[in-house]
């Protein structure tokens, strides 16, 4: 933005997330987000045929129920569905199910932003272009499948906030169990709205559709914000409408003029019974809160009240392989605040480096940590007991992740275990001296940074199992 602009961007989202359930939203067609065989996830409810009458799916609406209750939602008693009409090859009946009126959630918050509603609805058709032939394909597999809608206040004023919001929003979904919303396979798929305003106004607003991962969207709304205020600093107008995100390109383009609700002539469908929650066993809210899980937020609050750094917290929460195998370890240890620290800071850091080299290297995604909890457990006894050195604690947390075992066996093996008598250090430190003799006068020079060099290069002698803290005496007293 120029720097005289003094333009405020407005966000809202509209989030889609396709919910994980067996079957489809009114119909017992396979939900299958992984099938390759087009239209093999069909039958005459969800393709429309005459005569056939649509059977609600409880666990769908289970399913917003519980992301209501966590985000401490008022949740619906009466709901019901309506029709949305509009007329594309990717849908079906010429209408979508939706709700308008009666929405299943309304209000609550999530990542310090508002939330005005979510509500259910089912799913298109996907439809697939051939650049060759210039045909478009349809597959209606996920025609009918449950579909999510969550729409946000405009309390959003940066592209990074939008990301935050949206990436904690997949966290919960997946951390309930409600969606894998991989956006990635089109489970989760974010739209944006956005104006720029000055003087306490509201801009004109616009959309852009189906953003298909975080960075994109990060990437349309701040090009998008740029771009509003360099028409409006010319003096030009923004037109309310529907554009699109050019990745190649990195901009957006228009579709379409912006539609109203008044456009779609929603009405309630006369053959989906109206609901009354209250009334249904499996929906009321202490059935529904009796299975809710620990929720993402309340993961990093107690993570955080250990005393861990914030990085490693947000990976346990973020990442369930490092986060499950961190709560087994401090399981272990007995939950004793030191110890869970050290191990926390070696999971965060070399366990991590460990595991992501792997992965580099040999292309694979590994979903379970393959060390024992007791034996890393052990391993930071090793470390707070004096018995390992940092680096032979990571050259023995090397050898675990490929082979496992015990870490005392494996020091004792390896020769790591720390070492701090003279007898065995005394010969250490005159060989680094005499291999080091620039470093050596240095340091009787009064440079103090060179004792820490030898010490460096006695603990290389020693292949970690020197004690540093023997090292920095006996060299300071071979020096003196």
């Amino acid at each position: 933005m120029n720097q005289e602009s003094t333009y405020l961007p407005t966000i809202g989202l509209e989030i889609h997330a396709e919910l994980k359930t067996e079957t489809k939203m009114f119909c017992r067609s396979k939900n299958d987000p992984d099938e390759t065989r087009p239209n093999v996830n069909i039958c005459p409810v969800c393709m429309a045929h005459p005569g056939t009458l649509p059977v609600l799916n409880s666990e769908a609406i289970r399913h917003v129920l519980k992301v209501g209750h966590a985000i401490g939602a008022t949740l619906a008693d009466y709901t019901e569905w309506d029709r949305k009409n509009y007329f594309y090859p990717d849908l079906p009946k010429g209408y979508q199910l939706s709700q308008f009126e009666f929405p299943l959630v309304q209000g609550g918050k999530l990542n310090g932003i508002a939330i005005t509603r979510i509500h259910l609805e089912e799913d298109t058709a996907r439809s697939i272009h051939d650049d060759a032939t210039g045909a478009t394909l349809i597959d209606y597999n996920r025609a009918g499948v449950p579909l999510m809608e969550l729409v946000t206040e405009p309390d959003i004023h940066s592209a990074t906030e939008a990301g935050a919001f949206a990436r904690e929003l997949q966290l919960l979904l997946r951390t309930l169990g409600v969606s894998e919303a991989n956006m990635e396979k089109g489970e989760m798929r974010v739209e944006a709205n956005i104006s720029l305003g000055r003087d306490g106004k509201l801009g004109t607003k616009v959309e852009i559709k189906n953003l298909n991962s975080f960075k994109a969207m990060e990437r349309a709304v701040a090009y998008e914000i740029e771009r509003q205020a360099k028409v409006l600093d010319k003096g030009g107008v923004i037109l309310q409408e529907t554009l699109g995100w050019d990745d190649a390109k990195q901009k957006t383009f228009t579709q379409r003029s912006k539609e109203g609700s008044a456009d779609y002539r929603y009405f309630p469908d006369p053959d989906i019974p109206k609901l009354v929650i209250s009334q249904i066993e499996g929906l009321k809210p202490e059935v529904i809160l009796a299975g809710m899980p620990t929720l993402p937020w309340q993961k990093r609050d107690a993570y955080l009240s250990l005393g861990l750094r914030k990085d490693d917290a947000e990976l346990y929460v973020r990442d369930n392989r490092f986060g499950s195998f961190f709560d087994a370890v401090a399981s272990s240890l007995k939950n004793e605040v030191e110890r869970v620290r050290i191990a926390s800071n070696y999971i965060g850091t070399d366990l991590v480096k460990i595991i992501r080299d792997i992965e580099d290297r040999d292309s694979v995604i590994i979903d379970k940590i393959d060390i024992a909890a007791e034996s890393f457990a052990e391993l930071v006894d090793m470390i707070v007991t004096n018995t390992l050195s940092s680096r032979g604690a990571k050259d023995v947390l090397g050898i675990l992740s490929e082979s496992g075992g015990k870490p005392s066996q494996i020091a004792k093996e390896k020769g790591l275990l720390k070492e701090s008598g003279t007898e065995t250090l005394g010969p250490i430190v005159a060989k680094v001296i005499a291999d080091n003799p620039a470093a050596a006068d240095s340091f009787k020079a009064g440079k103090k940074e060179s004792l820490q060099y030898l010490i460096g290069q006695g603990m290389k002698a020693s292949r970690g199992s020197g004690d540093p803290a023997v090292f920095k005496d006996l060299f300071e007293k071979a020096l003196a």
